[in-house]
């Protein structure tokens, strides 16, 4: 329930700052392409009148710019880049979807794009920032329904802003509803053991469902004083109604042995209030100083309930964690400019502190820290037709289980540096080299065992050490008169990635965590725009092949496949068709092959004054497929995840503004302290 539609039916950063904050632009390399201004470290897309007519919010205005590599897909209110998630930014300041989406298009003035962030944006995979106008006093309001004609599946959305002077105020909510949603699972499974012999079992789907219903309620205060200071003061609170998946089947077996109807059923609910504060800075025109903090809490449930029954026999069996988790985080960063340069430092900590309990094992509470601490410095420099960016970061990781004292803490170093060079105006050859670390997850390390099924379990591993990535990727990027796009070609290593490992104890079959002994992988993509006919039809897209290895515990497998996505879209006397197909990644981990969601979905919209009236439909053709499958010496498997995602829908959207506008208020740095929840194992 991880993916994109999943998690929807189922659940840069500039060089410089704002407009009105203080700003020393770096020389730069315009060239002559449908609105797009090539810049050393980005790509800035300047919106057409028909993209901004078109559009009644920031998200639908990404969209109908059609960036290369980028899927934006408004009926999910869903921003991803290679099947990879986007850091989101508004002048600079890390935002929200739901901040991006409560942005008047008119306001708007250009978005940059980031594909390969440096040290000072947190390790991210790529940076979207919207540079907008400031306008001046006033208010505005804007709502948004989206909402199924065949199934309870719906989205509301309302965001309101009050101005006063430096002042500025905001209230928003939004609520999602996802009850029931037909589905089921096609299961396939071969368990081999030590003495050789095997026992297969296939499941016969019988029926399930998914539920996915939740909200967010935010306030916000901020004070501008233009190029001088921001201070912002938010508040928020998610809340999962429910987050469920069910689904029931009946498995046959190749020992002639009865079959077995069996029942699964996975998911939580649980709470976050949010609160942060920020403080900007600017001494001058080249010196800035910023400081960051954030706190969340998490109140919730995660639970699987499986069991198998025959005529002879029944197996039930019940796991429920109740998490109590608190994470904290701070920020500071000083950046100073240059004419033909800039340096950036900073440092920052988080802290995680995690209560899980499981009832299942008789209340037993397990408690779990985490520490990060990470620091960095970064520097730009511009030397005729080439342009450098070098960095160098420092991590300390430190992690342990209060009831059994296991742990580990390490140091770890993050180099990063990029090479631009742009021979002339319409080309451009970029080599990067970045690096990163990760360390342990709550579910990995958790040393409590879970029961999957009737010999099958789960057990973490507190020995693991946090690992590191490297990636080197080199890409050209070209222009035309009607065309724009990106060839590169990447290269990824993780020597110690954590994965997986299978084994057999007993007639027990225990799914552990290794740092394995490297995940590798090559990937070749193309990412182009086409403008066919100018303001009317446009097409974008995003293709690549890879080819990757990772060997672990006993095994050494190899994957490659194909995936992508294409849009196109059409606008004409105030109406938008809008056409979107994507073949989601096949990613390797450990001794599994995982894929998220094929998707396709066609959208036709009609604006009139401030209303804008839609009608669409997911998964118009194609058959949604989402699942794994398992190539481990003692379980090979294949599961398929099946919705009835034919689904037509209406939405409504209205936009009032009075007075004179005012820009809110958004982050240049983000402390990042997401709580952790912990997930029940399942099969």
């Amino acid at each position: 329930m991880a993916t994109t539609l999943t998690a929807a039916i189922t659940c840069a950063a500039a060089q410089e700052p704002a407009d009105t904050l203080a700003s020393h632009d770096l020389q730069e390399i315009v060239v002559k392409a449908p609105r797009v201004i090539r810049k050393a470290d980005m790509d800035v897309y300047y919106p057409s009148e028909s993209a901004v007519a078109n559009s009644k919010n920031g998200t639908q205005l990404l969209a109908n710019l059609m960036i290369p590599t980028l899927t934006v897909t408004d009926a999910l209110n869903s921003i991803r880049a290679a099947g990879r998630e986007v850091q989101l930014r508004i002048n600079g300041r890390v935002s929200t979807a739901e901040q991006v989406r409560a942005l008047m298009s008119t306001t708007i003035k250009r978005v940059e794009w980031i594909d390969n962030p440096g040290l000072r944006y947190g390790g991210a995979s790529y940076v979207l920032n919207f540079i907008v106008t400031n306008p001046e006093l006033g208010g505005s309001l804007q709502t948004e329904g989206r909402q199924a004609l065949n199934a309870a599946w719906g989205e509301y959305f309302a965001d309101s802003k009050f101005n006063n002077g430096p002042s500025q105020f905001e209230l928003g909510a939004t609520f999602k509803l996802t009850d029931h949603v037909k589905s089921h699972r096609e299961y396939a499974e071969t368990f081999t053991y030590p003495d050789g012999s095997s026992l297969s079992r296939t499941e016969t789907p019988l029926g399930g469902n998914i539920d996915n219903t939740f909200g967010k309620l935010w306030t916000q205060y901020s004070y501008i004083k233009p190029d001088t200071t921001t201070f912002m003061l938010e508040a928020s609170a998610d809340h999962t109604f429910t987050d469920r998946q069910a689904t029931t089947g009946l498995l046959t077996l190749n020992d002639g042995t009865a079959d077995i109807l069996l029942s699964d059923s996975r998911g939580g609910n649980g709470t976050t209030p949010r609160l942060s504060a920020y403080f900007e800075h600017n001494f001058g025109r080249k010196h800035t100083l910023v400081i960051d903090f954030n706190a969340s809490l998490y109140f919730g449930n995660a639970y699987s309930d499986y069991s198998e029954r025959t005529q002879e026999t029944h197996t039930d069996i019940h796991t429920l964690i109740r998490d109590r988790n608190q994470a904290y985080a701070i920020e500071a960063d000083y950046i100073r400019k240059w004419e033909n340069s800039r340096l950036t430092a900073g440092a920052s900590y988080r802290a995680n502190r995690n209560r899980s309990a499981y009832e299942n094992l008789g209340g037993k509470i397990f408690h779990q820290r985490q520490d990060k601490a990470y620091f960095f410095a970064e520097y730009f420099r511009r030397i005729g037709k080439v342009t450098v960016t070098a960095g160098l970061g420092a991590q300390y990781t430190d992690f342990k289980f209060r009831e059994t004292g296991e742990g580990s803490h390490s140091w770890d170093m993050r180099p990063q540096a990029t090479v631009t060079y742009a021979p002339a105006g319409n080309h451009r050859f970029r080599l990067s080299f970045e690096s990163w670390q990760t360390a342990p997850s709550l579910s990995e390390s958790n040393v409590a065992p879970q029961q999957i099924d009737g010999f099958q379990w789960q057990i973490g591993n507190p020995d693991l050490k946090t690992s590191t990535s490297y990636m080197l990727t080199l890409r050209y990027n070209f222009s035309a008169d009607m065309a724009a796009g990106t060839f590169g070609i990447r290269a990824f290593s993780s020597p110690d990635a954590i994965a997986p490992r299978l084994y057999w104890e007993g007639d027990r079959l225990i799914t552990t965590y290794e740092n394995s002994r490297g995940l590798s992988n090559l990937s070749f993509f193309l990412a182009p725009q086409i403008e066919i006919i100018p303001d009317w039809l446009m097409a974008s897209g995003y293709i690549q092949y890879r080819v990757e290895r990772m060997k672990g515990t006993g095994y050494s497998l190899h994957n490659h496949n194909w995936s992508g996505n294409v849009s196109l879209m059409l606008s004409h006397y105030g109406f938008q068709i809008v056409g979107q197909y994507v073949k989601a990644q096949r990613d390797l981990w450990g001794e599994k092959i995982s894929w998220g969601e094929d998707l396709s979905i066609i959208q036709l919209t009609y604006n009139w004054r401030d209303w804008q009236f839609g009608a669409g439909i997911i998964m118009p053709f194609g058959k949604y497929d989402q699942g794994s499958k398992m190539m481990s010496a003692w379980n090979t498997n294949e599961r398929h995840t099946r919705l009835d995602m034919r689904m037509p829908y209406i939405s409504i959207s209205h936009n009032l503004q009075w007075g004179r506008q005012k820009r809110g208020a958004h982050k240049l740095v983000n402390a990042g302290a997401d709580v952790d929840a912990s997930t029940a194992a399942g099969r």
